[in-house]
């Protein structure tokens, strides 16, 4: 008999689509013939709480009111009966099932309103533009962020939307904290995630139970789950995995931590995964990458001879098993941009393992999740959009990679045109100047929406010591080719980074300022610099500038490390003041507000002059066309007329082309001869041409009938065709 496979993703990550990696596993054992079932129980925990029946119960948890309470809890209890009322029809309108709601919710006296609708006053300016949908969405999300208020107060501490007991995973070197609070009794929400448990295996009784843990607030959940698994089914053998384990339990040493599980295993998941199902029934057990417990002591085993699989070998994510339509679309903060991360069903696809520039000094780049950059064949990656828009029914793509590489995104691009797919797509680049104006329209025509990337500390000093390979200047220009493409920026911004002083996080603010005053960003969040250990910092601490207080020898997770800068200067007096400023500028609002009246404390004047960003937007950068660069025309077939021209009594006829896109028409003259050629090459450079033309064909093709190539193609007429559709990347 074949085993029986559950792949679990434990409370709680995003509400409105699965974290992707039981998805990855199960489509990984689906190319071996191995069957396997998955579930979020994050969504589902959510979607027995936030019911009818859920909050009726959890009412009556919570007892009467009592001076304890706060105003804001004793005002929503005093309300239940309208929670109560409302809640079956909110969440379904999030899952987008009553969208007709929309209308009631943005009225008045539909949703009871407590603390989280008391700053409402930009609402209308925010969403005048976005539609009754996102504001009712928008509205839906407070309601529901209060009744989250209330449970936290009331009834579970720990609770989070996306994230559960988060402090006891986050820098835990002592397993000692976990380990009490799982000996305590079960929490109102255990209780939830128990009997989801309960009801799943009364049908299914697994053999195997793998539990991904990507973030430090999936932890506890994960801990609660292999207890439930140990008490009643103490045959099932349970294994640990994701990315936690993978940065924080490298040197995983405590012995209570297998109580829980059996295994925790590191790094891809997929052959260490294969081998423990293949364990099941071996005499002769082998490992990949897995910690295990022998003899009372924890030991790591590496002994599997197979290397691991290629990102070509490992299928595609099968979503089957998943709530797919039961996820919820909430909107927590107004700006477009920002609310992707929680609005809308994406599949989550990878273009390449690891990090093609891998040199950041504050990322774990000596890890292999990192270091080892396997890309995907661009056809490849569009044959697993096919199958999983087939699967899932939804065209929204969201790339996670951990910089997606340019020279991939266009030949993705490319392949998706050549198909005629319609799809919306997003994805977390390096702001790098291959990101040219053409390649934006490129991408933009592929249905990339939006990109994320680090600008990081905003300072070329600071960029380079963290070795980003950027500028500021150059972050200007590419973010400049994105937005004029139509695609949304999001920036990810760092403060504290060892050495940065006073005068440089100053200065960092006014660049973020100038970029959002300059309409070429429109997100962005401040990050407080963290030095983990296996980043460069981490590893060679006194190249910059930094002193551990703590080392990487605990027991149980080991990555964060406190550290003494040289500075000495405490950074945590700047993170109201930036994040406060971010929040107005992302609003587009506040801009012309002097620096200084984001703080409290006293800040010295920016050294940055206040058209520091204008003037690295109007360097010129067309001329810098690459000649093996490939040619796209993504408009029409023209229509040719024959005109004659006249001047001082010479006359000749010229070629007339009509071009019709989507938005308007427009004609180019040019020889008679030469539009005629031009017309005919434009064919092949369609999107479904194979193979991709590049400049040097073209200038090949045009030199063997006329000379000065560079004066056409930069003449006025081509440049009218390239501001059209006529892209060179």
């Amino acid at each position: 008999m074949n085993p029986k496979i559950l792949l679990v993703t434990p409370p709680f990550t995003q509400l409105n689509t699965p974290y992707p990696a039981t998805a990855y596993l199960k489509g990984f054992l689906k190319t071996l013939a191995i069957e396997a079932t998955q579930a979020d129980l994050g969504i589902e925990v959510i979607l027995e709480l936030f019911s009818s029946n859920g909050l009726k119960k959890i009412f009556e948890q919570a007892g009467l009111p009592n001076e304890n309470w706060s105003q804001n809890a004793q005002r929503i209890y005093a309300l239940r009966a309208d929670y109560i009322k409302t809640i079956d029809a909110v969440v379904a309108f999030l899952q987008g099932k009553n969208p007709t709601l929309a209308l009631q919710i943005c009225q008045n006296y539909f949703l009871p309103e407590a603390a989280r609708f008391s700053n409402l006053h930009e609402l209308d300016g925010a969403f005048g533009s976005m539609g009754t949908q996102d504001k009712a969405k928008h509205l839906a999300t407070l309601y529901l962020e209060d009744l989250a208020d209330f449970v936290v107060e009331i009834v579970d501490a720990n609770f989070g939307f996306s994230r559960y007991a988060e402090q006891l995973g986050r820098s835990a070197e002592s397993f000692d904290e976990m380990h009490e609070a799982l000996l305590a009794e079960p929490t109102y929400i255990d209780a939830l995630l128990f009997d989801l448990l309960s009801r799943k295996t009364q049908t299914f009784t697994p053999d195997l139970v793998l539990v991904s843990v990507p973030f430090p607030g999936n932890l506890y959940a994960a801990f609660r789950l292999g207890q439930w698994f140990k008490k009643n089914y103490p045959k099932t053998k349970i294994a640990l995995g994701g990315g936690f384990a993978n940065t924080e339990l490298r040197s995983l040493s405590e012995v209570r931590v297998f109580e829980f599980f059996d295994y925790v295993t590191l790094d891809d998941g997929e052959l260490p995964v294969e081998l423990l199902i293949r364990n099941l029934k071996s005499e002769n057990p082998v490992y990949k990458r897995t910690f295990l417990l022998e003899n009372a002591r924890v030991v790591y085993k590496n002994d599997a001879p197979q290397a691991d699989y290629k990102m070509s070998q490992v299928g595609t994510p099968d979503y089957s098993d998943l709530l797919l339509d039961q996820y919820i679309s909430v909107i927590e903060v107004v700006n477009p941009m920002h609310k992707m991360w929680s609005d809308g069903r994406w599949n989550k696809l990878t273009m390449a393992h690891g990090c093609y520039w891998g040199k950041c000094t504050f990322c774990d780049i000596s890890l292999d999740y990192i270091k080892i950059y396997e890309p995907v064949a661009a056809r490849l990656i569009v044959d697993r959009i096919e199958e999983l828009i087939a699967q899932t029914g939804e065209t929204g793509f969201h790339f996670v990679d951990e910089a997606a590489p340019p020279a991939l995104m266009r030949e993705v691009a490319f392949e998706i045109l050549r198909r005629g797919l319609t799809i919306t797509w997003w994805t977390n680049i390096r702001f790098e100047k291959s990101f040219t104006a053409d390649l934006c329209w490129l991408l933009k025509s592929s249905g990339c929406i939006a990109v994320s990337g680090g600008l990081e500390v905003a300072s070329d000093r600071l960029l380079a010591l963290i070795d980003k390979g950027v500028t500021v200047a150059q972050v200007a220009q590419v973010t400049r080719n994105f937005t004029q493409a139509g695609i949304l920026v999001h920036a990810y911004l760092m403060y504290g980074y060892p050495t940065q002083t006073i005068q440089e996080t100053v200065d960092s603010l006014e660049m973020v300022r100038q970029l959002f005053e300059a309409g070429i960003v429109q997100s962005g969040f401040w990050h407080r610099f963290a030095m983990t250990a296996h980043s460069p910092v981490g590893l060679h601490p006194e190249q910059f500038g930094v002193t551990p207080t703590t080392h990487p020898d605990g027991t149980f997770a080991n990555n964060d490390l406190l550290f003494e800068d040289a500075t000495n200067i405490d950074h945590d007096q700047f993170s109201f003041g930036l994040r406060k400023s971010l929040y107005n500028y992302m609003h587009g609002i506040c801009l012309e507000e002097p620096l200084q009246n984001w703080f409290d404390i006293k800040i010295p004047r920016t050294t940055i002059a206040p058209n520091f960003i204008q003037k690295a937007l109007d360097q010129n950068t067309e001329f810098k066309i690459k000649p093996q660069a490939k040619l796209i025309w993504l408009g029409t077939e023209p229509s040719i007329q024959i005109k004659t021209k006249s001047k001082k009594g010479h006359s000749w006829e010229v070629a007339q082309l009509t071009f019709h896109n989507r938005f308007h028409h427009f004609e180019i003259l040019f020889e008679k001869e030469q539009g005629f050629w031009l017309a005919d090459f434009l064919l092949q450079l369609v999107p479904e041409a194979t193979p991709r033309l590049s400049l040097v064909n073209m200038q090949t093709s045009f030199e063997a009938q006329w000379e000065h190539f560079e004066l056409f193609w930069f003449s006025k007429p081509m440049q009218q065709l390239r501001a059209n559709g006529l892209l060179a990347v």
